[in-house]
């Protein structure tokens, strides 16, 4: 875990710092004496804007510090963490922070005559700290593993403060031991070492070395010897009591019988029944019990976290890490573009732009010139996950505008192929129709004639159908709707039990908040028509004033013709105002034949009305499959995936998804 991270003026100036334990100033001013004062790192260690990696790590007494400059701003960045800590991230950290905070902050700091700047830095830090920290999941130890020291090396260690005088030898005592009774103890009265400061990322007790008992220094007292003994002979008696009274024999166990509803039927009172839920006094905990447990149990996100509110009051989704992966990329095209090599270093597109070194500038480019880096360009699309259809179509496009097109002198043929590429996948991804959900609601619910809105959600099986729809009814909660979800997959067990868990927590959540925003649930059981319950549930929206019924379906294959045919019935009767449908980020080539069945699927003049991507968060770079869909469907996306909390839905950033796609 990262200590302390300033970033600071070379007049000694700091814009801004993030403390996370307590780190002494002469730390940093050690660095700053020897690398940037002395120059100890060689004379122009300090003087060139490198990355992180480049500048050797400094090191002060019991902490690590990594360094990096602006030289042009006069900036400097530190990272200060304890040597005992491996961070592998801390230099990927130094350059994503340097890069953001020049661009947010850089026209300030070059203004003349500037004396104060107002850093509100702290959200784009967390969000690179929690986005880097994820790639490792902890820190391990850079050196010998740390040694407990008993008490007496603690003392001697006290001592050592008033006089000169170096502290004996501690004695190496086993970090863990388990006494007689199967108890975990620690040797020796205390551990002077690990204290109440210890960091959270610090090595666990597994890790620490233990020498043999009889070793140096270990030898314990023996008063302690007799004492563990004589544990030793009371636990003996304590587990021959366990052992009679495990012996004893066992009452047989008792029948349950069941009634016609096929509910538990018992007689006896004092038999219990079949929810073995209890509360810590041991007494049973009712069904409402449960909810406020769990209820409370649930985790509140701030709104700024996943969205943000409009001058007009209402609530809209961010784009996924638009804001801080637009100025990371950015700085990275400004970089690629100015260095000496062409290409993309270590990715399927070098390759391509290396097909093409003997093309000079200033040719008028043919098919045959093109053949074999569109080709490569078709090969990086599918390793992104993109459909084979979708990818030798895409290709097309840019070979046909590309062919006949004259080079510029200074301008690489990968710059061209990329800057076409771009254009047709932005050209794919763009919607041609408005997304703003929450505006055709309003017209729907606030109209002359004001009824529910109606919003369902199919898909395959398995794609989180329902957590989607949860997801986008805690959205509707934030914008104060009150919200109907309706159970209308009768089908896979345990599916009405599932929306009702979402309808307890969304509603625990709703509750928190001032304001009209509620949700219910509406079920009829197993085994009913659905297009009947989703009709009823619309109806009983209207007569409760429910502004908006969200509809889960049961999941189908979309190559099962007879299961596929009711999705018809159920838009004839439900009447959805959009039908969403939720394909995963994992699917493959699939995918264009599952858009293209399920659009097919509901009669003549309806379709889906958008797609909704999950598990986005599962597949890194390899978004190729909302291409796919919207490709095959010309459909837009209109919510992403993110995670399993009910705040991970974010919109799509078009941008975003084209910069994945070309890497």
């Amino acid at each position: 875990m990262l200590d302390t991270f300033e970033i600071l003026t070379t007049s000694g100036v700091v814009l801004w710092s993030k403390t996370y334990a307590p780190v002494s100033p002469s730390v940093i001013n050690s660095l700053i004496t020897n690398i940037f004062i002395e120059e100890r790192a060689g004379p122009r260690a300090a003087l060139v804007d490198v990355s992180a990696t480049s500048n050797p790590p400094y090191k002060k007494d019991k902490y690590t510090l990594k360094w990096t400059t602006a030289k042009d701003l006069g900036l400097i960045f530190v990272a200060v963490y304890q040597s005992l800590l491996h961070l592998s991230w801390i230099d990927k950290l130094l350059d994503n922070i340097r890069i953001i905070f020049i661009d947010l902050y850089g026209d300030q700091l070059k203004k003349p005559n500037t004396s104060i700047v107002e850093c509100q830095f702290d959200g784009y830090f967390d969000q690179q700290i929690k986005q880097l920290e994820s790639t490792q999941t902890g820190p391990v130890s850079s050196g010998a593993p740390p040694l407990l020291v008993t008490e007496d090396a603690a003392s001697a260690s006290d001592v050592d403060s008033a006089d000169d005088e170096p502290p004996p030898l501690p004695g190496i005592v086993r970090a863990q031991s388990t006494d007689p009774a199967g108890n975990a103890r620690v040797e020796g009265a205390r551990a002077a070492v690990v204290s109440e400061t210890s960091r959270s990322g610090s090595p666990t007790v597994s890790h620490l070395l233990a020498a043999p008992k009889n070793g140096p220094g270990g030898r314990s007292s023996r008063r302690a010897r007799k004492a563990a003994q004589h544990s030793a002979h009371a636990s003996s008696g304590e587990d021959s009591e366990a052992r009679k009274v495990t012996n004893k024999k066992q009452a047989p166990k008792k029948g349950r019988k069941w009634d016609a509803d096929g509910m538990m039927d018992s007689v006896d009172p004092e038999e219990p029944g079949l929810d073995y839920s209890a509360k810590a006094n041991g007494t049973a905990a009712s069904g409402a019990n449960n909810d406020e447990i769990a209820a409370a149990a649930q985790e509140t996100v701030p709104a700024e976290v996943w969205g943000k509110k409009t001058n007009r009051g209402e609530f809209i989704l961010r784009d996924l890490n638009d804001e801080v992966d637009s100025i990371l990329s950015s700085a990275e095209a400004k970089k690629r573009d100015g260095g000496a090599p062409s290409g993309i270093v270590g990715s399927s597109l070098g390759a391509i732009g290396g097909l093409f070194r003997n093309v000079v500038g200033g040719k008028t480019l043919t098919k045959e010139d093109l053949a074999k880096p569109i080709k490569g360009m078709e090969e990086h699309l599918l390793k992104k996950n993109v459909a084979q259809e979708a990818a030798a179509t895409l290709c097309a496009s840019v070979e046909k505008s590309l062919i006949g097109v004259k080079t510029g002198s200074f301008q690489t043929i990968d710059h061209t192929i990329r800057t076409a590429m771009e254009t047709s996948l932005r050209r794919t991804l763009t919607p041609t129709s408005s997304l703003d959900l929450l505006r055709t609601i309003s017209s729907v619910t606030t109209g002359t004639t004001p009824r529910p809105y109606v919003i369902s959600i199919v898909g395959v099986n398995g794609v989180g159908k329902s957590t989607s729809l949860s997801k986008i009814a805690y959205f509707l909660l934030q914008n104060q709707h009150s919200v109907l979800l309706a159970a209308c997959d009768t089908f896979r067990s345990g599916a009405v039990e599932q929306l009702r868990v979402h309808a307890r927590n969304l509603s625990a959540l709703a509750s928190r908040e001032p304001g009209p925003a509620h949700v219910e649930l509406f079920e009829r059981g197993y085994g009913k028509d659905a297009a009947a319950i989703a009709r009823d549930a619309v109806a009983h929206a209207a007569a409760n004033g429910f502004s908006i019924v969200l509809i889960d379906t049961a999941g189908r294959r979309h190559n099962d013709a007879r299961l596929m045919s009711g999705l018809e019935k159920f838009a004839r009767m439900a009447r959805p105002d959009k039908i969403l449908m939720v394909g995963e980020a994992l699917v493959g080539s699939d995918s264009v034949q599952q858009a293209r069945n399920f659009n097919a699927a509901f009669g003549a003049g309806r379709s889906l009305d958008g797609f909704i991507i999950s598990k986005c968060d599962t597949v890194g770079e390899m978004v190729g499959a909302l291409v796919s869909m919207v490709f095959a469907t010309g459909i837009p996306v209109l919510f992403l995936g993110t995670g399993q909390h009910y705040s991970d839905l974010r919109t799509l950033n078009v941008a975003w998804a084209v910069g994945l796609l070309m890497t």
